[in-house]
């Protein structure tokens, strides 16, 4: 008797007006396009996502000594530019093996730049100092850089050839000391 109930119900909503089926599928559709509207306020992304090939947005940030970094002051020079915050923990997870990737190529002409979104400026010292963390990193608390790179997966690495443009893009937590890594490095180099 089940079962018969079920097919009545299935015959019950065939047998509506189309403009009945049309009605449910619309509301659905509107309100996917309204979110997906909505999603880069959502994500934290304010603009399109700066790709492989594409030229490394300029920047200007202070370093934790109070120095002002800018991109341009790395000219001629590989750029491994990482996003992170000490909330993420995958970045912290990372932070080991970056640190022995820049010891690795620091004296090569590589540049290994963390840029933390973090708020809390007591709590990125304190990871800074906790972690051992080598390479020069800077803050971007108010994300104005995050945003120009359209960065909101955190962590998310670029590297920036010689010529300021980008040749890599790593979304997410990446073993620095990986051989493949370590290799794509050395091309990059000998390129």
């Amino acid at each position: 008797m089940g079962s018969r109930q079920g097919n009545h119900a299935i015959l019950n909503y065939m047998a509506r007006p189309p403009r009945q089926h049309v009605i449910p599928g619309l509301i659905a559709a509107l309100t996917a396009a309204f979110i997906a509207s909505l999603w880069p306020s959502f994500s934290g992304a304010s603009g399109p996502a700066v790709e492989v090939g594409d030229q490394a947005p300029a920047f200007r940030l202070m370093s934790q000594g109070g120095r002002a970094i800018q991109l341009s002051d790395f000219a001629g020079k590989f750029v491994v530019l990482n996003f992170w915050a000490t909330w993420c923990p995958p970045c912290i997870q990372e932070l080991p093996s970056l640190n022995q990737f820049h010891s690795r190529f620091q004296d090569r002409g590589v540049v290994v730049l963390g840029v933390s979104v973090d708020e809390d400026e007591q709590a990125y010292r304190q990871l800074v100092q906790k972690a051992g963390v080598e390479f020069l990193t800077v803050r971007d608390p108010g994300r104005k850089v995050s945003h120009q790179y359209g960065t909101f997966k955190y962590p998310e690495t670029y590297f920036i050839d010689r010529q300021g443009k980008v040749v890599q893009k790593v979304i997410g937590q990446a073993d620095w000391s990986e051989a493949q890594m370590v290799q794509y490095m050395e091309q990059l180099l000998r390129g």
